[in-house]
């Protein structure tokens, strides 16, 4: 579903991170793995198209989008992918229902009540719909920023250091959901994350090298 060939990316003199050649199906879940600095959210923006390559091609389904225009990488990641930050970025003056309808309407999507209960319902949340993000816990948060993230029914969802902060029980729920979800949706799953509880609960492995050093790069943002 996704080809990646070439990919190198810089900062100035340095090289964040580099990719000969990575491609994965429609339906795969894949770990990201590597040291802390070896490129991981550098490589996720990419994915994301939040970040253009320096060289490279980045192939989703079957468009080159490091060959977009800044703006018309925006309009297809809000279409195409969905995000789960490690910082969970929620609207904090929208309840939990409304952070959804804001992601539909980003996308340009009509507003679909009934298909967004049944994902609040099926990540465990609906009875939490009408709370707002300071009234979570940060599972529940976490729940919701999942069901936000395959609320447009991806194709590609990118989750970033999302067992951060977890016990071993909370690692393999949260593990299961976004599997559990991705494949609700139809989209491929990537995971960054350097923690090895991770390693077990998805099938593909991608490692970068720790020759990769990254600059310092934000966590990946609301779609």
């Amino acid at each position: 579903m996704f080809e990646l060939v070439g990919i190198r990316h810089r900062y100035g003199a340095i090289t964040a991170v580099e990719v000969p050649e990575w491609r994965a199906a429609t339906g795969d879940a894949w770990l990201l793995a590597g040291q802390s600095g070896s490129g991981k959210s550098t490589l996720l923006h990419i994915l994301a198209g939040l970040t253009k390559p320096t060289v490279g091609s980045v192939i989703i389904g079957d468009t080159d989008i490091a060959a977009l225009s800044e703006s018309a990488r925006d309009r297809w990641r809000g279409r195409n992918v969905g995000l789960v930050p490690q910082r969970l970025h929620l609207v904090g003056a929208l309840d939990v229902r409304d952070n959804l309808r804001l992601a539909r309407s980003l996308a340009g999507h009509p507003v679909d009540e009934a298909h967004i209960s049944a994902l609040l319902e099926a990540v465990g949340v609906i009875e939490l719909a009408r709370r707002f993000p300071s009234q979570l816990s940060h599972g529940q948060a976490q729940r919701v920023a999942i069901a936000r993230a395959v609320v447009n029914r991806p194709v590609l969802v990118l989750a970033d250091e999302p067992t951060a902060n977890l016990d071993d029980f909370h690692v393999a729920r949260a593990l299961e959901m976004l599997r559990v979800q991705a494949i609700e949706a139809g989209a491929t799953l990537v995971v960054a994350s350097h923690d090895a509880r991770v390693r077990s609960l998805l099938p593909n492995l991608f490692t970068l090298p720790a020759s990769n050093v990254a600059a310092p790069a934000a966590s990946v943002g609301v779609q």
